[in-house]
Formats: C-alpha cells, structure tokens, sequence
C-alpha cells in the first residue's frame, strides 16, 4: 500500500476541500508538535491506531491533542474486547502510514473500510482541526464541515463519542501520535 502524499493532495483539490498547509519537521509526538509546529488555527489532535484484543477490528479514535484517554473505558464505550495500540505493520497495512503520521486523514487509503472511526465529542465542538496530510513534516488545517464531507466521500462512518479521559496519570497515551 504505502503513502500516496500526491494522490491524497490530488483527491481533497479534486473534491474542493480546501485546507491551509504548514511544513515543519518531522514530529512524532504531542510534545513534539508543541515545540516544532507554528501556531496555527484549529483544534490540535491527537490519533490513536487501535485494535481489540482478537485483532480483528481496527479503530481511528480523534482526541483533543491533550486528552489522556482511558482505554479500558473507551472498549466498553465503542464495544470492543480489550483494546491496545495497533502495530507498525498493522498501521501500514490498514492506513498506509507510518507511526507518527497517524491522523485521521489516512481513512483515505483504508479502502476496505476496516478501520472504524471515532471523534471525541469534546474535539468536534472545534471549527476546524490540525492534521497531518499523511505524513508527519505537514500539518493541514481542516474545517469541520469540510472533515464530513472528505469521510463521506472515503466511505467511511464518523462515530462521535464522548472519548472517556483518565484520571491522574494512568498510563500510555501520554506523548504518542498526534497530527500537529
């Protein structure tokens, strides 16, 4: 599969979504983007590439970029078994991307439609939002209508949900993926 950054531009020109691009160094993380990103408009994210413990479903969940969210929660809240983060290989296979670069823009090259999406409720109040292009030396800045309407045309489902947020500091989703 792999990234396809050219073609994914070509789509959203094609469809008329429009979007503001900000070039910037490679980010791997919230606090990453924090130092290397220029401010600019829009909600800061962070995505998470899960899957349930049997592996056979597959989740995008959107977050504010300083939510911590709480997994074992959040399984019972979409009805999944147990899950945990998605593997490098399982990334590419199902996104096309690589870790870093997880956003909810990759929808685009899930084809197959395996991977099931969630946004926090909390995050969609937003007008626009900041995600990377699918690859992390980018970030777009999107606005919500035009979101619906690029999931729309990806045929995938936008599920909102009130993503749940741990409570003190309980563990690992503290400083991985993010879209600037």
């Amino acid at each position: 599969m792999g990234i396809d950054h050219s073609h994914f531009l070509a789509f959203l020109a094609e469809h008329g979504i429009a979007y503001q691009r900000c070039d910037h160094p490679a980010v791997y993380t919230v606090e990453e983007a924090a130092r290397l990103v220029p401010p600019l408009p829009g909600a800061k994210t962070k995505n998470l590439f899960l899957r349930d413990k049997p592996g056979r479903r597959h989740f995008l969940v959107c977050v504010p970029a300083a939510k911590q969210v709480d997994l074992r929660v959040l399984s019972e809240v979409i009805g999944a078994n147990r899950l945990s983060f998605g593997s490098a290989d399982r990334l590419e296979q199902h996104l096309g991307v690589e870790p870093g670069a997880v956003t909810l823009l990759a929808v685009f090259n899930d084809a197959d439609r395996a991977v099931e999406l969630f946004v926090d409720e909390d995050l969609w109040q937003s007008e626009a939002f900041q995600f990377h292009p699918l690859v992390n030396t980018a970030t777009l800045v999107i606005s919500r209508d035009a979101v619906t309407r690029f999931v729309e045309l990806t045929g995938h489902r936008l599920h909102l949900v009130k993503v749940p947020e741990k409570k003190g500091n309980e563990g690992p989703t503290k400083g991985i993926e993010q879209s600037a």
